[in-house]
């Protein structure tokens, strides 16, 4: 018997603290909610829990973010044993089992980090400012201002060199974001604005996906990356591959000596873990992820664990598992069955992901799904990308309106979101000259 089940002695709740909000967290404190012995206190940065994979259609004027978002005390509010504090962390000391907040400190017997991951630029944080990412609904509706933005500022000048840079779109990384938003910016520049627009044709819409490596989606095998590729070049997106960004700034992009003169740019080339694990002097990798053990606790710290983006699991495979939102949910779970199993005298099991396959859509009615050797794309594939994230989607209200918004959208070709906001950001793109009004502005004719 552990010293909670031991006759004679006063029980003592367990203070189970979770560092996160996100698929994780917020699964290991479902899996806690309720259970006798142990209090649970979930912090976060943001007071909502975010489906990220459907952040790209708040970036895309597809749907608003609070279609994709849901308040974390609401989502806990049935537990009495959950606390939920807003809140970032500072530092984390494992000797002393405490973690310092921004608002104080608070100690544990368990803890639990799901901070995860950030962008990475590879060692440039200075393109940041020209080529936003994508991880918050901060970054989503400053990319859908600076996307809509440039259509904006194109129908406003006069200058054919400088129209065609604000229909320029340039996209860094080819991977499932952003040949998400590459589809999506194709789609809507084809098909949503084509008849919004007087003294522009935002058909003629210049897209570019531009990818390091020999192909876009290297996850999926060589059928489905190239099948994605056609999906992409119906929709008039251009494929770079094995092109390497050497520079971004105001004008656009630099690869070697090739220049892409664009007003747009957005960054979905590759992520960095949270760096609360390196500086509190946990066993990380290269990518500042924390290196865990076969159960996820961290060496030396059984009771310490890390899931989701800022954990490095290899014990599966030999690589670390992808920052997915199946491999983080699967985390979260296991880890709090894990806590609640120990409580009740159970030895601990190891975590084993499974793969349930993975799927990317590249717009209206084409998507591709892979399942081992089970592999299916176009409209098919679309409906069932549909069903999952929809089922995954958090609260039945959420899953009616993203329903809704997407039956309308396909049926009408029209993105409902299509709102500018926080038009006085200091990261605006520079403003067009103003045409006069005497002066006719030329419809372009070129790509």
């Amino acid at each position: 018997m552990n010293e909670l089940q031991s006759p004679g002695k006063e029980t003592r709740s367990r203070q189970a603290l979770i560092v996160g909000g996100g698929f994780a967290g917020l699964n290991a404190a479902l899996q806690l909610g309720n259970v006798k012995g142990v209090e649970v206190t979930l912090v976060d940065r943001h007071n909502y829990h975010l489906f990220q994979p459907l952040l790209y259609q708040v970036a895309m004027a597809g749907l608003s973010p609070a279609d994709i978002a849901a308040p974390i005390r609401s989502l806990l509010s049935a537990y009495q044993n959950i606390s939920v504090l807003l809140g970032e962390a500072q530092s984390v000391d494992l000797a002393g089992q405490k973690v310092q907040f921004d608002f104080g400190e608070l100690n544990f017997d368990y803890l639990v980090l799901a901070c995860g991951a950030t962008h990475s630029y590879f060692g440039h944080n200075e393109w940041e400012k020209y080529a936003p990412g994508l991880k918050t609904v901060a970054h989503a509706t400053e990319i859908r201002k600076r996307v809509l933005s440039a259509f904006e500022h194109a129908e406003r000048i006069t200058d054919p060199d400088e129209q065609k840079k604000y229909l320029t779109y340039v996209i860094v990384g080819g991977g499932p974001t952003g040949v998400e938003l590459a589809g999506a910016i194709g789609e809507m520049s084809r098909f949503t604005l084509s008849r919004d627009f007087r003294r522009i044709n935002p058909s003629h819409t210049r897209v570019i996906l531009v990818e390091a490596g020999p192909r876009i989606l290297p996850m999926f095998s060589e059928q489905q990356s190239n099948r994605a590729a056609r999906d992409l070049e119906n929709l008039g997106v251009q494929i770079w591959t094995s092109s390497v960004v050497t520079n971004i700034n105001e004008e656009g992009v630099e690869l070697g000596e090739e220049r892409i003169n664009a007003a747009t740019v957005l960054w979905a080339a590759g992520v960095e873990a949270s760096e609360l694990g390196k500086s509190g002097g946990m066993p990380v990798d290269n990518r500042g992820r924390v290196i865990v053990e076969p159960d996820l606790s961290i060496q030396d710290h059984p009771n310490v664990f890390v899931a989701g983006d800022q954990s490095s699991f290899t014990h599966q495979t030999g690589n670390t598992l992808p920052g997915t939102a199946p491999v983080a949910l699967q985390q979260g779970t296991f880890i709090g069955k894990t806590i609640r199993e120990e409580l009740t005298g159970k030895p601990r099991s190891k975590f084993r992901f499974h793969d349930k396959g993975q799927m990317a859509t590249i717009g209206r009615s084409r998507a591709i799904v892979e399942l081992g050797r089970f592999k299916i794309s176009g409209f098919i594939a679309w409906l069932a990308w549909l069903v999952v994230h929809i089922f995954y989607l958090t609260g039945f209200k959420n899953r009616v309106l993203v329903v809704m918004q997407w039956a309308w959208s396909y049926l009408s070709f029209r993105r409902g979101a299509r709102l500018i906001v926080d038009r006085d950001s200091s990261s605006e793109p520079p403003k067009a000259p103003e045409a006069k009004p005497e002066e006719e502005v030329p419809v372009s004719s070129e790509p």
